[in-house]
């Protein structure tokens, strides 16, 4: 078994990137352009340092847009819709078991704490992680490795003895580098991708087990 499991948030525990997407691409939708997801999926998972929505359509439309009315609406939107969001199939089920196991959950998210802890706790699953590290904890998002070394610090664990779970590329490369093996659950924002060094790609939590997952991984590191 894994000494604990990593999980990512936007996506892997909560839908989030589907109405994050949907409200940009409303934003882009709005001056006639389109955005795609094979575009958009470069920032899933990490910051908008490798790609740039606002700079991006400002590129298609030739000029400076004036954010700050479209920022407000586009991030009322994406949250409410979030806000009718459950969490994804089997992880209630994933974190209810390795709390029985013994085996401690975190959360490593590149987004901000107060996004991931705020529907965590509305969720009523923050306390059933032993701790999250977030953008505000470390210098650097996914792909970098930062957040799951700071994660496995703060459990004290070596991190090759964890396991991560991710939907992105961006966290599946930060796990990597990292040391830690990653089992990808894709979501329809991340489905279309290519996760080449995953231990293993899911469909869902759902039915899933810890021991299942740790023959997954376990198959992945003798090959």
């Amino acid at each position: 078994m894994p000494a604990a499991i990593i999980f990512d948030f936007d996506g892997l525990i909560l839908d989030t990137e589907v109405p994050i997407y949907e409200a940009w691409r409303e934003n882009f939708l709005a001056f006639g352009h389109d955005l795609d997801l094979t575009t958009y999926a470069a920032c899933v998972g990490s910051n908008f340092g490798s790609f740039d929505p606002k700079r991006h359509l400002e590129s298609l439309t030739g000029s400076t847009i004036d954010w700050s009315a479209w920022d407000s609406t586009r991030e009322y939107e994406a949250l409410r819709r979030t806000h009718l969001l459950a969490p994804f199939p089997g992880v209630i089920d994933l974190l209810d078991e390795a709390s029985t196991a013994g085996i401690p959950c975190a959360v490593a998210s590149s987004s901000p704490r107060d996004w991931v802890e705020g529907h965590l706790d509305r969720l009523g699953l923050l306390d059933r992680f032993a701790l999250t590290r977030c953008i505000d904890d470390v210098a650097a998002p996914k792909p970098a490795p930062d957040l799951f070394q700071a994660a496995a610090k703060a459990l004290d664990i070596d991190p090759s003895s964890a396991l991560v779970l991710e939907d992105s590329l961006n966290g599946l490369r930060a796990s990597l580098a990292a040391g830690i093996s990653c089992v990808i659950v894709p979501n329809r924002i991340t489905a279309h991708l290519e996760f080449h060094g995953a231990a293993a790609v899911i469909e869902s939590l759902e039915g899933m087990t810890l021991s299942r997952l740790a023959e997954l991984r376990n198959q992945s590191d003798r090959v």
